[in-house]
């Protein structure tokens, strides 16, 4: 039998504030995937909760509506929203990286939980998607990049929940990071496997260096559209969903995040 794992890192967002010392809320600079949202450090798109309908004890990153918002890059935006990573204050190299959460089922809004490594480039420093979802309430997906394997090339995977379940509830979204395999699971049942055989088919494993994590909420962008084919009145992102953040609906909770050793 496994022994239990050792746990590393725990965050349950049970405080009155965000640990900065963990966690650091980014700043929109380059936009990537043609995103529809300006990522902000803002108590309107990042912030833990305190009251909202099972949702207490979580972090939530919320999008809003604000047209014409412009960047220090001037980029100019109609939405804000919000990202955080732990780079520089968490990292691992191996173990199991859950994270229990909950998703806005409205078409066209991308949430994730990912890593990515610490050094190098994009797509060699390697990727791991935990989990990603695009708004259609019956799957999420997880993923892997490195260099010949990224972008629409990944190794990727689906996990379809039975209805009346779907992504608007509760799940706990894990990945297992060992030197020869990256094996995924929701609600600790198993999802997809990867192994360095797989990976090193298409080009070299990526995944042995240290990694931080990733919790964003975007909107629109090319994952979106590409299941949604919308192309007004933003890419990737319908009408029916922009009401939906006007209505203050978008809202990504995030119940905790945890590192175990294996």
């Amino acid at each position: 039998m496994r022994s239990s794992p050792e746990v590393t890192f725990f965050d349950d967002f049970n405080a009155p504030y965000l640990n900065r010392d963990i966690w650091n809320v980014e700043i929109t600079g380059n936009i990537y995937n043609q995103e529809q949202q300006a990522y902000v450090d803002s108590s309107e798109t990042v912030y833990l909760s305190q009251n909202e309908r099972d949702c207490e004890g979580a972090l939530i990153l919320q999008a809003r509506c604000q047209p014409g918002f412009l960047t220090k890059q001037g980029g100019r935006f109609d939405f804000i929203s919000g990202r955080v990573n732990t780079r520089g204050k968490v990292t691992f190299r191996y173990g199991r990286v859950s994270a229990r959460l909950k998703m806005p089922a409205i078409e066209g809004l991308w949430p994730a939980f990912w890593a990515i490594g610490v050094s190098g480039a994009w797509p060699a420093c390697g990727e791991i998607d935990i989990m990603e979802a695009v708004g259609e309430p019956d799957w999420m997906s997880m993923a892997a990049h490195g260099s010949s394997y990224s972008g629409e090339a990944a190794l990727v995977n689906k996990k379809y929940f039975r209805p009346p379940d779907n992504i608007a509830e509760w799940h706990v979204y894990s990945v297992e990071c060992l030197p020869e395999s990256l094996t995924f699971f929701v609600d600790d049942a198993l999802a997809y496997r990867i192994t360095r055989p797989m990976v090193e088919f298409f080009g070299p494993w990526a995944f042995d260096s240290e990694k931080f994590l990733i919790l964003n909420l975007a909107l629109g962008g090319t994952y979106p559209f590409k299941t949604n084919g919308f192309r007004e009145p933003y890419y990737g992102l319908p009408s029916h969903a922009v009401q939906e953040i006007q209505n203050n609906k978008a809202l990504y909770a995030i119940d905790w995040v945890q590192i175990a050793q294996l």
